[in-house]
């Protein structure tokens, strides 16, 4: 049996002296010159026939080999290509690698220029079927992942971009683009025809001057920088940037278009025109109502996520008749979703693993297919030399010119810097763009191999280098003292109280109540939503009173509750709100930079006990204890006062907290925390210190400083009957815990104790295996599990580390 179709290259010697290494004569029987005449225009097409093939295979022990078979090969291509780019993720992960360079060396390797050399290989590997379907699902890959960034990015975000923002995409594409474009008029006779045509070199050079949202977001995620200060500016930069991009290529193939006949690109015009209307139009109100119509914490109804995904293909199909390229319309559809929770993080959740580990892995064997560093050596460097020039050019000008303009706005040397490597980055777009101009011949296989090998060089050169250059914890390692021990008794108490989950919110109302915020001494509170950054690229950082929070992420009945709470304290307690959208991996530098700008001298952080596993939680206490420019509590809520039958107010005779008062600095901290709060007449407390047997294993100076504070604690509360202390000696943490059983009674409400920071390593002796949160500390990780008996909540202190 055979079968005859047109093909789209006559495997033959190039002028250039290059060979196309992916022809094999073997399987081919005969090939035939069709002339085809449209429009006196003769047109010559190569005939190739061949023998077709099953796509399974009949089994290896009939006879039957798997590799002359498209579909065996397909699968153990991608296969071969993903153990790839695991092993060469793993070797450069040391060096600060992204996972876009490993991915871009993996689909090199299994192509023309390492394996793809191989007889074995070019015989068993890259039979045509094969390559047919791989290159189609290629092009897939590239679909979805324009249409996940697209469903992540918010357009909104234009309208409240900033001067600083403004002005430095302006000046970061500008300059490049024109001075690469003048650099090429200048190279163009020793240009190939297709790359010398001005449409051609203007397109080049938009490209060298625009950088993408999502390589730049793609990268900032593994970096971990997407909320820090330069991530921020550097998304919201890139976002104007695309904007002005996008414009660009469609401007470009409307040119392109029109080469032909005017018509066309009229034609063109009015096709994007009718799209774009018919997606802001039609498509998005249909979009927001369904977001609007799914119940918050339910899932989109799986018809409306089939219907939209299949939308991608038509989406994919449309642009694709209408010449605009294939993967615009995946990209368009996407920006017509909103973002965030529902419709926008459903559609990411089913779409990212197939996108990133089905899809993509073949996107980057297309691109290593038609990478040939054999082809590019054999061409003469007078062919590649122009191109080289240009993005060098283009790489330099887009580098100091962002450089300046962030220079200008008084931005600090080392973050402008680490900015101008961010906007140099390239990545996925720039690979279907590289495709794209290979189709539509403005390329060749040497051009395109240079320029993947300059985008892989400069993006694996670039990306350690910001690593290096900006430290986001920087900020926070403040030498002033910022605690609750120092922070002066006529002043108020600055706190900044997280709220990750709104159904924490009584426990922690009653924390604050008892705190007992006075008239010489009010509280000022900064109370901070945290919210995952799901299906969205760009994180959030909002001041409820100033700025207008996105519904998706407005928290009324949690603000409602904690005014009414206000209202009832008056001028003891001053509440203020934001919001914050961010990874869980970074949410902690929102904590710590509104702590920072606030001055305060403590954050307070809820902790689930009911799940000690829940990652995200974790991840976030562990961060802010690392790097908060204050001290921290951790407050375990076993329900704490819950017999109150008042909003933010309490009525027993009598509360009954305790203080395990183990030395170091944490201790000291909580135990200030402990006099502040038995200020409070409903208030008792009992203090229990713990002493080694001897007073072995003390640091002199830790030691001085808590006998200090206890002097202090017990002079102050000598006469008040309601506190009572007590020493108790111990040889080991076995005793130590003998000791904390024998004194809890099962009555306590509140049990405060210091996370470990300064505690005598003997009152800990053989402890070490008992913890299952290490942000607790060990004691505190004892006295809050179920084991421990009673129902104390547990509030757990570390005290400011000087990091300045």
């Amino acid at each position: 049996m055979t079968r005859v179709f047109p093909a789209p290259r006559l495997p033959q010697a190039s002028s250039n002296g290059w060979h196309q290494h992916h022809f094999n004569p073997s399987r081919h029987l005969q090939q035939h010159i069709v002339n085809i005449t449209v429009n006196n225009h003769t047109i010559s097409y190569p005939i190739i026939c061949h023998s077709t093939q099953d796509s399974h295979s009949a089994g290896y022990f009939f006879g039957d080999t798997p590799f002359a078979h498209s579909f065996s090969v397909l699968m153990f291509t991608l296969v071969f290509v993903t153990i790839i780019t695991r092993v060469v993720r793993f070797l450069l992960k040391p060096l600060r690698q992204p996972l876009i360079i490993s991915q871009i060396i993996g689909g090199v390797i299994i192509g023309p220029s390492f394996l793809g050399r191989s007889r074995w290989f070019q015989r068993h590997m890259a039979n045509d079927s094969s390559q047919f379907l791989m290159n189609n699902l290629g092009v897939m890959g590239f679909m979805f992942f324009l249409f996940c960034y697209g469903v992540k990015m918010d357009p909104s975000l234009l309208r409240k971009s900033g001067k600083l923002h403004l002005s430095t995409a302006l000046i970061g594409i500008t300059i490049p683009t024109v001075t690469v474009f003048v650099v090429s008029i200048c190279l163009r006779k020793n240009m190939d025809k297709e790359l010398a045509k001005i449409s051609s070199l203007g397109v080049l050079a938009g490209y060298l001057g625009v950088t993408a949202f999502p390589v730049l977001y793609h990268i900032l995620k593994e970096l971990n920088l997407l909320n820090s200060d330069v991530g921020r500016v550097s998304l919201s930069t890139a976002l104007i940037g695309d904007t002005f991009g996008l414009t660009f290529i469609m401007i470009f193939e409307a040119a392109n278009q029109g080469q032909t006949r005017m018509i066309n690109a009229l034609w063109y015009v009015v096709s994007l025109v009718i799209l774009v209307l018919f997606l802001v139009f039609c498509v998005r109100p249909v979009m927001i109502w369904i977001n609007d119509n799914t119940p918050e914490g339910h899932p989109v109804h799986e018809s409306f996520v089939v219907a939209i995904i299949g939308a991608t293909f038509v989406m994919g199909f449309i642009t694709d008749m209408f010449g605009v390229a294939i993967a615009n319309g995946p990209l368009f559809l996407g920006l017509a979703i909103p973002d965030g929770p529902r419709v926008g993080a459903t559609l990411v959740e089913k779409t990212t693993t197939i996108m990133s580990d089905i899809l993509l892995p073949f996107s980057f064997l297309m691109v290593g297919a038609q990478t040939d560093f054999y082809a590019m050596s054999a061409s003469p460097w007078s062919s590649l030399s122009p191109l080289f020039v240009m993005v060098m050019t283009g790489y330099l000008t887009k580098f100091f010119s962002t450089w300046i303009a962030l220079r200008f706005w008084r931005m600090p040397l080392r973050d402008a810097l680490a900015i101008s490597l961010i906007m140099s980055l390239r990545g996925h777009i720039e690979l279907v763009l590289f495709v794209h101009w290979m189709d539509k011949n403005i390329l060749k296989v040497p051009g395109f191999t240079l320029l993947v090998l300059m985008t892989t060089l400069l993006t694996a050169i670039f990306t350690p280098l910001i690593s290096i250059l900006y430290d986001p914890t920087r900020p926070y390692m403040v030498n002033q003292r910022r605690n609750i021990q120092h922070n002066p008794p006529d002043e108020e108490l600055r706190i900044v109280l997280c709220i990750l989950d709104t159904e924490t919110i009584n426990g922690l109302i009653h924390l604050l109540d008892i705190s007992n915020p006075t008239a010489s001494s009010p509280f000022s509170i900064s109370v901070v939503r945290l919210t995952e950054l799901v299906a969205r690229a760009n994180p959030l950082f909002l001041d409820n009173e100033k700025q207008q929070v996105p519904p998706i992420y407005q928290w009324t009945n949690t603000i409602n509750i904690l005014k009414a709470h206000q209202q009832l304290k008056g001028m003891f307690m001053k509440l203020r709100f934001f919001t914050a959208v961010a990874p869980k991996q970074s949410m902690y530098r929102d904590i710590c930079e509104l702590a920072l700008e606030q001055e305060t001298s403590l954050i307070i952080l809820p902790f689930d006990s009911a799940d000690v596993h829940n990652h995200a939680v974790k991840t976030v206490n562990s961060q802010v204890l690392r790097n908060a420019p204050c001290s921290v509590a951790i407050f375990v809520d076993k329900g704490l006062l819950q017999m109150s039958n008042t909003v933010g107010s309490f009525r027993r005779n009598r509360h009954r907290f305790g203080v395990l008062f183990l030395g170091g600095g944490d201790a000291r901290e909580a135990l200030v925390y402990a006099d502040r709060m038995v200020a409070n007449p409903e208030v008792s407390l009992t203090v229990v210190r713990f002493l080694s047997h001897n007073f072995i294993g003390y640091n002199e100076l830790e030691k001085k400083l808590d006998d200090g504070i206890v002097t202090w604690f017990w002079v102050k509360n000598e006469t008040n009957q309601r506190v009572v202390y007590r020493e108790v000696v111990v040889r080991n943490g076995e005793e130590t815990i003998g000791a904390i059983q024998a004194m809890n009674d099962g009555a306590f409400d509140l049990l405060l104790v210091g996370r470990k920071q300064g505690i005598n390593p003997v009152l800990l002796t053989g402890l070490s295996e008992w913890t299952e949160s290490d942000e607790l500390g060990l004691i505190g990780d004892y006295v809050s599990s179920d084991d421990f008996f009673g129902s104390a909540s547990v509030l757990v202190i570390q005290q400011q580390i000087l990091r300045g």
